[in-house]
């Protein structure tokens, strides 16, 4: 990663990076770029190298947010219209750990609107496209995060990862993207979806780079229960001899050129000296199932508090209180997550909190359960992250099973909350990136990244 220093400026950094994030504009990969605030910080860091004081090592870097990350520049929206003219009060935990070793957001990046989709489509403000293709989904939910990291406007980018949303973009578009463990990072001031599922993490260029990200942002946080211990940096690296190769997924619902990837990686492992282990894990055929009943019941009470009365977008054409609650939320939300609101209250409702939600709690323990058994018999899983690569715009839209069925492979991680890595992979005989990914057990992201460079290699 390219810091800072007496020879290259991070102005001059930055600037290159504002340059670019114009050159791609039709991308439509920010929602906001915060020009004077990023050169503004630049110059601090260059006075600080000029005078010999220490900086810390991502002096001058830039970044780019999700924007669905607090941060006290431009509005904090989610990419949804009911957030518009929130600025943020706070800092995300994980962005002022960037910031204070000297990493300089120069902007937002779009998103499905409150992370909820797999192609950045489901925005208030257009989809994103895709880095290779323009004619497809750049991924999603955090398809601007993807794009501009894939275009190099910048060195690495956030995301949040509930059910695919870093590993699916990032496979779409050739870079490197991590869901840590559950817990791993700090997640106070980001936008919830879903607080069961919810991981942060980020896009790269290279495992090293990805390296030196976890090693800045992981660890506890008063200000969020759920982070643990920052056994990221306290990790010795395992030796890895087997990996495990799901076979439940490896059907004809797996596009052929993902098959012969992934099949390709195998048998270079093997001539590594490498065991493949093959897996069979049946509780994954219902994680899809469990995983949009749990999740929307989720968003369901996370979504409850926009109202239009305390912050954001208020519709004006109300005549009392419900009138006021009904009309906002109605303009202020897209059709996606009005479509998870319903799901959820649904599945939360009297007479069915039972024979739904109480049925994906334990098929959820299942996987976990499975997951667990699997890392018993090999090191790691290799798995495609989606079942095809990026789709044309438009195709699945109207279409939500089929936009759904996009998540078939990357939502049990979430809901055993594991860690994945999506990892480039080559490419279809039309240019399109494939990625694939590497599961681990709990806690083992750090040996993760670490294995990745042998798949590089291979």
């Amino acid at each position: 990663m390219k810091t800072a220093n007496k020879t290259v400026t991070a102005t001059r950094l930055v600037q290159d990076a504002l340059d670019k994030a114009h050159e791609f504009e039709d991308y439509n990969i920010f929602t906001f770029l915060d020009e004077k605030g990023a050169l503004e910080k630049a110059a601090e860091i260059d006075a600080k190298i000029a005078a010999g004081e220490k900086v810390g090592r991502l002096a001058g870097v830039p970044f780019a947010i999700k924007d669905n990350f607090l941060a006290p520049f431009g509005d904090t929206t989610a990419s949804a219209h009911i957030l518009q003219g929130f600025p943020s009060p706070i800092t995300a935990t994980a962005v002022a750990k960037l910031e204070a070793e000297g990493a300089i957001p120069i902007g937002r990046t779009n998103l499905d609107a409150f992370a909820h989709g797999s192609s950045t489509e489901n925005s208030y403000f257009g989809p994103t496209l895709n880095s290779h293709d323009r004619e497809r989904v750049a991924g999603g939910s955090s398809g601007g995060s993807a794009v501009a990291v894939a275009l190099n406007i910048v060195e690495f980018a956030t995301g949040t990862d509930t059910g695919g949303s870093i590993r699916q973009p990032a496979s779409f578009n050739g870079v490197y993207g991590l869901k840590p463990t559950y817990g791993c990072i700090s997640r106070y001031g980001v936008v919830a979806m879903a607080s069961s599922t919810d991981c942060i993490g980020f896009f790269t260029k290279t495992p090293d780079d990805m390296d030196l990200l976890m090693e800045i942002a992981s660890g506890k946080d008063s200000k969020d229960l759920t982070t643990l211990d920052d056994y990221y940096n306290n990790n010795k690296i395992a030796n890895v001899n087997k990996i495990g190769v799901i076979k439940d997924f490896d059907n004809d619902s797996v596009d052929p050129e993902i098959r012969e990837a992934l099949k390709n990686k195998c048998e270079a492992l093997k001539s590594k000296g490498y065991e493949i282990v093959e897996l069979e894990m049946p509780a994954l055929k219902y994680a899809l199932a469990a995983y949009y009943i749990i999740v929307p019941a989720e968003i369901a009470s996370n979504l409850s508090r926009y109202d239009g009365v305390r912050y954001g977008f208020r519709s004006e054409n109300s005549k009392g209180l419900n009138e006021l609650y009904a009309n906002t939320r109605d303009e202020g939300f897209m059709p996606e997550n009005k479509r998870r609101i319903m799901i959820g209250n649904f599945v939360l409702s009297s007479g069915f909190y039972d024979a739904y939600f109480l049925k994906a709690a334990k098929v959820r323990t299942l996987i976990i359960k499975e997951y667990a058994a699997a890392f018993l018999k090999c090191d790691f899983i290799l798995t495609p992250v989606a079942p095809n690569p990026a789709f044309k715009l438009g195709e699945k839209v109207n279409d939500p099973v089929a936009m759904y069925l996009e998540d078939m492979m990357s939502v049990s991680l979430n809901l055993a909350g594991v860690p994945g890595l999506a990892i480039p992979a080559g490419e279809t005989k039309n240019g399109l990136p494939i990625g694939l990914q590497l599961v681990g057990p709990r806690r083992s992201d750090k040996a993760l990244i670490e294995f990745s460079k042998v798949l590089e290699e291979a």
